[in-house]
């Protein structure tokens, strides 16, 4: 007697939305660049680039210059090599290219007023609409900016290339406040698109 055999998932529904390299180094880099961010601020009001932007203390992290800097170096580590690991990932399995590309002014323009009216589709999680795609390209180039900018700032005597490049350490200085700044609006649209489309949260959390 013939057994009857259920028909095989299609391989979209069996493979996982995001791989679990990917969850992982996502999350790390998030809690890093949060870290940073927080004690960033509290460094930052130590000696403020502009004298008429003060970070509240309760929103830093550190307590102290020197605690925020104990902080904010710990991090950089973490973003440093995470985040290299994350890219070196995305690059090797085709993943960074098959889901950033093609992106054009057109696309992003046409999802952009989509997402204003509300209308933006969210049925395929599996797909970057091209705002996403260009989001979070602008902050994967951001974070480059903030590690190289802070390095200049850091160690400037060490890496005057990296500083002359930056403009000096003052503009360095500038720089790595308006890096940081586009970071920080970056975490505020997430994390509202996220409210807005709550099953991306589970995705990135279970991978399905």
């Amino acid at each position: 007697m013939e057994t009857m055999k259920a028909p095989l998932a299609p391989a979209s529904e069996t493979t996982p939305i995001h791989p679990l390299w990917l969850r992982v180094t996502h999350w790390l880099n998030a809690v890093a660049a949060l870290i940073m961010m927080l004690s960033g601020w509290r460094i930052y009001d130590a000696s403020p680039v502009f004298k008429d932007i003060v970070i509240p203390p309760s929103i830093t992290l550190g307590g102290w210059l020197g605690g925020a800097l104990q902080w904010h170096f710990a991090a950089m580590w973490l973003l440093v090599f995470n985040g290299i690991v994350y890219v070196a990932l995305n690059v090797a399995s085709g993943r960074f290219f098959s889901k950033f590309f093609p992106l054009s002014p057109r696309a992003v323009l046409r999802d952009l007023v989509a997402a204003l009216r509300g209308k933006l589709a969210h049925a395929d999680l599996r797909q970057y609409n091209a705002v996403q795609k260009l989001a979070y390209l602008v902050v994967i180039a951001d974070l480059i900016v903030l590690v190289l900018s802070g390095l200049a700032i850091w160690k400037s005597v060490q890496f005057p290339l990296l500083r002359e490049l930056m403009g000096g350490y003052d503009s360095a200085r500038v720089v790595h406040f308006c890096a940081m700044a586009v970071m920080a609006a970056f975490v505020v649209v997430h994390v509202a698109m996220v409210a807005l489309v709550p099953r991306s949260l589970l995705t990135m959390l279970r991978g399905r």
